[in-house]
């Protein structure tokens, strides 16, 4: 029997797209969702909304670290890629002060985590023009640097 994993280029919404059409061809199709304990309710949403038959797998649990025996290190930038990240720093560092730290967020929700949290993001990714932490990275370590 064949399976089918379905994988969106950038986004939910492409995923969904493309779940859709198969959703559509064979409505009685059975699906796995894989997820963590803290999925946003987007992608089960939909299926429920669509009338789709599937099980939530949760194949992993995000739980904060203990970090306080680093309160005496410095890091030039923090890079987040979820909301749970800034909430881990935090619960972690009550009185956190940026000071020189950059702060890169990967995503809205991240973004916005970040903000209201009175954090200043310095670093956002993706956009169009950069697609991947790395770049964006590696882009404003240039025009820091004026390297461009």
């Amino acid at each position: 029997r064949k399976r089918k994993i379905f994988i969106g280029q950038r986004t939910i919404a492409e995923l969904l797209d493309v779940m859709k059409d198969t959703m559509v061809k064979f409505p009685d199709e059975k699906y796995l969702f894989p997820c963590s304990n803290i999925t946003r309710d987007t992608i089960s949403e939909f299926l429920k909304e669509n009338d789709c038959k599937y099980s939530e797998a949760i194949i992993y649990n995000t739980v904060p670290r203990d970090l306080k025996k680093l309160k005496k290190v410095f890091y030039d930038i923090l890079v987040f890629y979820t909301p749970y990240g800034i909430d881990s720093l935090i619960k972690n560092f009550p009185d956190f002060e940026q000071n020189n730290t950059r702060i890169a967020g990967f995503g809205k929700n991240t973004a916005n985590a970040i903000k209201e949290n009175n954090l200043k993001l310095d670093i956002k990714a993706p956009m169009k023009e950069v697609p991947s932490m790395t770049r964006a990275i590696e882009l404003y370590i240039k025009e820091s640097n004026n390297l461009n």
